[in-house]
C-alpha cells in the first residue's frame, strides 16, 4: 500500500475552496489501494501534519490539533504527492518545483504547465503563437495603474470593445474579475484587480455560451463530455462557483451539436500539449452566440473538486466515477515520474 499525501490549504485567497475539495478527494479515495497522509498549509504558510476527522478541513479546525512538519521529511512520509491547491502558490508552479527539488512524484502538471496555465497572459501568448483562437487583450502593469490609472483606461479603449474583462493575471476561481460597460467601471475595475497581481489583462467582452471540458493524461491526453455553465450573476464569478443559492446553472453534457462538441475537446487537447499540461487540467472556453467561433478562454491546472465542480462532473459523464478518475490521476503522476526517473538513467548515470 503506497502512501498519498493530499495537500490542502494554502497561502491563496481560495484557501476556504482547497479545504472543501481536499475533503471531496480524501473521500474518493479507494483506502484499500492506498494510505492518506493528510497535510495542511495554513494562511500563513505553516506546514501541518494532520491527523484528525476530515469533516473539521471546511471549517479551519483541523488547525488546532494539526502538528509541525518539516518539509524536507516528506520524501520519508509519502510516496506521491496529490496536491489540491488552487490559485497562488499551489497552481501555479512554485509548490510543484519544490515537489522536483525533493524528488518526489505527483499529481497534475509540472513547473511549466502549471506556471504557464495560472499567467492567462502568458497563456495567451502561447495560444496565439500556437494557433489557438482567443479573446483580444492587453497586458496592464500595476505599476502603470498606480502611477496614470486613466491613460491605462484610455489604451485599453483604444484597443479593446466594451464590454470588457478585468482580471488579475494570476489568480483562479474568478477572483479579482470585473465586467466593465464603461469608463468609469473601467477604472474601478483595474484597481480592484490591482490588489490581486502585479500585472493584469483586459479582455474584450464576447456575447458567448461558456462551455467547459477536462482532460487528463500525459503525453496522449483525452478529453471528457463537455458541459456548460448559465450564470446568474452577471459572469461565472466567485460567489456562482462556490454557492449553491445564486441560481447558476450547470449543464452536463451541453446542449450543443456532435460537430461543436468534438471541436472543443480536439480544441481542448491542443491546447492541454501547448501548455505542456499533464495529469489532469479544465480548459475553459467562450462560444460566440451568433457565429458560434470558439475561443479558448483558460485552463486551471488544478480545477476544483467540490460538490459544485464541473471536472468531475465532466468525467462522470464519461462514466468515469470520482474513485477511478482520482485513481487514474494518481497513476499519471506516477508514470511521469517513471519516465523522468529512466532518462536520469540513461543519461546521467
Amino acid at each position: 500500500m503506497d502512501r498519498i499525501g493530499i495537500i490542502f490549504g494554502g497561502r491563496s485567497p481560495e484557501h476556504e475552496v482547497s479545504l472543501k475539495s481536499a475533503v471531496s478527494v480524501i473521500n474518493a479515495i479507494d483506502k484499500e489501494r492506498h494510505e492518506i497522509v493528510c497535510i495542511g498549509i495554513t494562511r500563513d504558510g505553516k506546514w501541518k501534519l494532520y491527523e484528525g476527522d476530515v469533516d473539521a478541513l471546511p471549517d479551519s479546525s483541523w488547525e488546532k490539533t494539526a502538528v509541525d512538519l518539516e518539509i524536507g521529511k516528506l520524501p520519508e512520509m509519502v510516496d506521491l504527492i496529490f496536491p489540491v491547491l488552487h490559485g497562488s502558490y499551489g497552481e501555479d508552479g512554485t509548490i510543484q518545483g519544490l515537489f522536483e527539488m525533493l524528488d518526489i512524484p505527483y499529481a497534475g502538471c509540472g513547473v511549466l504547465g502549471s506556471s504557464l496555465a495560472m499567467d492567462k497572459v502568458a497563456a495567451k501568448m502561447v495560444f496565439e503563437a500556437s494557433g489557438i483562437p482567443t479573446s483580444p487583450f492587453r497586458l496592464v502593469l500595476v505599476t502603470n495603474v498606480h502611477k496614470d490609472v486613466e491613460k491605462e483606461a484610455a489604451l485599453c479603449e483604444e484597443q479593446l470593445p466594451y464590454p470588457m474583462f478585468v482580471k488579475p493575471a494570476n489568480a483562479g476561481s474568478s477572483v479579482g474579475i470585473s465586467k466593465v460597460n464603461n469608463h468609469a467601471e473601467l477604472i474601478a475595475g483595474l484597481e480592484y484587480a490591482a490588489r490581486y497581481d502585479r500585472r493584469l489583462i483586459v479582455e474584450a467582452g464576447i456575447d458567448a455560451r461558456e462551455l467547459e471540458t477536462g482532460v487528463i493524461g500525459n503525453d496522449e491526453p483525452l478529453a471528457a463530455s463537455v458541459g456548460e455553465i448559465e450564470a446568474a450573476n452577471e459572469f461565472y464569478d466567485y460567489e456562482a462557483k462556490y454557492s449553491d443559492d445564486v441560481g447558476t446553472v450547470i449543464t452536463v453534457p451541453a446542449d450543443i451539436s456532435n460537430e461543436l462538441r468534438e471541436e472543443i475537446r480536439s480544441l481542448a487537447v491542443r491546447t492541454y500539449v501547448a501548455l505542456d499540461c499533464a495529469g489532469l487540467s479544465r480548459v475553459d472556453f467562450l462560444v460566440d452566440k451568433k457565429t458560434e467561433k470558439v475561443y479558448v478562454n483558460e485552463v486551471n491546472t488544478l480545477p476544483g473538486f467540490t460538490k459544485y465542480s464541473m471536472f468531475p462532473s465532466l468525467w462522470a459523464d464519461e462514466g468515469v466515477e470520482f474513485t477511478e478518475l482520482i485513481e487514474k490521476i494518481v497513476e499519471y503522476g506516477y508514470e511521469r515520474y517513471r519516465v523522468k526517473d529512466n532518462r536520469k538513467t540513461v543519461y546521467w548515470d
